[in-house]
């Protein structure tokens, strides 16, 4: 183990540092998963999912699937085991010691996020850059300094039929994207990562001065 992590790259190391640093949303679940191998020489991969509110959470989802369902759940009682999984996520971290001209430097930053919404927004046709806002201003709020962004906003409508006709169609939003960290130090830009999928998931923002406990495992 000692003589793998004197391979490492320090300011590899040092960004793996600053991720573990990262204040973010209990209704978050995140734990690290495996990371691609041929995108770079060096990555850590995430993966986060966040379930329907529970009265432990106090939070009231502000649209999804979830707003009604949280409203269902107010009188009934302590919360299901089963909860409902409202948005699920990847967040990547690359690192080339020579750089990427694509890239615009030597780390980036990949991500994707997929959630179920509710009829009304999910038919809304302005839905795509709705969720590239929510990526902006996620990384805006919190001084998350970047380069180089872009990213593909995909609603996708599934209906059953025959014996599963009687399953409500459903309407989710994927966003994949990626941007250039203006340093190595990502705390911020995972932050605003998970207040993205929460935002994704219905979640309102946390109150200002309020910040989300860690809820991750990062080895």
């Amino acid at each position: 183990m000692v003589n793998a992590l004197a391979q490492v790259p320090s300011e590899f190391l040092f960004a793996l540092g600053t991720l573990r640093k990262a204040q973010c949303r209990s209704e978050l679940r995140l734990d690290e998963i495996p990371a691609p191998a041929r995108l770079a020489p060096y990555a850590v991969a995430l993966g986060a999912e966040v379930f329907s509110p529970t009265a432990a959470t106090r939070q009231v989802p502000v649209h999804g699937p979830a707003a009604k369902a949280f409203a269902e759940k107010q009188n009934a009682g302590p919360p299901d085991e089963d909860d409902e999984e409202l948005a699920t996520g990847r967040f990547i971290l690359l690192y080339d010691p020579d750089g990427s001209a694509v890239w615009e430097g030597e780390f980036r930053i990949v991500t994707y996020i997929r959630a179920q919404m509710d009829a009304e927004m999910g038919n809304d046709t302005m839905l795509g850059s709705v969720a590239w806002t929510w990526l902006v201003e996620a990384l805006e709020n919190h001084a998350a300094q970047y380069r180089a962004a872009g990213g593909t906003a995909t609603r996708i409508l599934s209906e059953s039929f025959g014996t599963l006709s009687d399953r409500p169609d459903t309407i989710d939003i994927e966003l994949r994207a990626s941007w250039t960290p203006a340093t190595a130090n990502v705390q911020a830009h995972l932050e605003a990562w998970s207040d993205m999928v929460c935002t994704f998931a219905g979640l309102p923002p946390l109150p200002p001065g309020v910040t989300g406990l860690p809820n991750r495992r990062l080895n």
